[in-house]
């Protein structure tokens, strides 16, 4: 019998430690550059498995600079980080570390395959960690209540559909002062190229507007990703 999809698929402490994507994995194009979730949400990649590796290829570390987008983030340990689209655990496995076992990450996914992915990766970590898995709706991402200091999205935002509604039902899942956190490609020549057609990619400044008509405000604006926008808002 499979599992009920309203569920989170699993909530562990294990000992874990840190290794190397974000994307919502269901979104995938198997051909499409291997450092980041690019493809059209309808379309499916053959082995989800071979692409979850890829995206974790040393390389990416170029562009995406991870270590400076947590640091950027400031995020402390007793933290609770959600991280949606999480794909391979690119991104995941920084904020566990970051947040230590004495906080949470959320490791939020449409496809199971990239949930697994990242939940043995964790393992491999051999640290303590805390982390809840949950197999997300196309037009939720089944956060409790009043339970995140950071929503965390890497491009993942332009696969979301109706983005105002979505971010709007996503306000009962902050903390007081709780934060989103977005980073995806430009639209336009600043993303160089990417591999991959441009329009459907969402631009800064409708992300912008999309999340003012949601009930947010853009509080800080980080520059230094060659390639991608990263924007933080919290709650009117």
């Amino acid at each position: 019998m499979s599992p009920d999809p309203a569920l989170p698929i699993r909530h562990r402490t294990f000992p874990v430690r840190m290794i190397a994507g974000c994307l919502l994995a269901a979104m995938l194009l198997w051909n499409q550059p291997a450092f980041a979730q690019q493809a059209h949400q309808h379309d499916r990649m053959p082995n989800v498995m071979e692409y979850l590796d890829r995206l974790d290829r040393p390389e990416r570390d170029q562009e995406q600079k991870p270590t400076l987008v947590v640091e950027a983030l400031g995020l402390k340990p007793g933290m609770q980080v959600a991280d949606l689209g999480a794909g391979s655990g690119y991104f995941t496995r920084r904020f566990v570390e970051a947040v230590t076992e004495t906080g949470k990450v959320y490791v939020i996914d449409v496809e199971p395959d990239a949930l697994k992915y990242v939940e043995e990766s964790l393992i491999h970590l051999h640290r303590p960690y805390n982390a809840e898995f949950i197999l997300a709706r196309p037009d939720s991402p089944k956060l409790p209540v009043e339970s995140v200091d950071l929503l965390f999205i890497c491009n993942t935002y332009h696969h979301l559909d109706e983005q105002v509604t979505y971010f709007r039902n996503l306000k009962s899942a902050f903390k007081p002062g709780g934060r989103i956190a977005i980073v995806d490609y430009y639209h336009d020549e600043r993303s160089g190229e990417l591999g991959f057609p441009k329009h459907h990619l969402v631009p800064r400044d409708r992300v912008v507007q999309d999340l003012a008509a949601a009930g947010y405000k853009l509080v800080k604006e980080h520059t230094f990703l060659p390639k991608q926008y990263f924007l933080e808002f919290t709650l009117e």
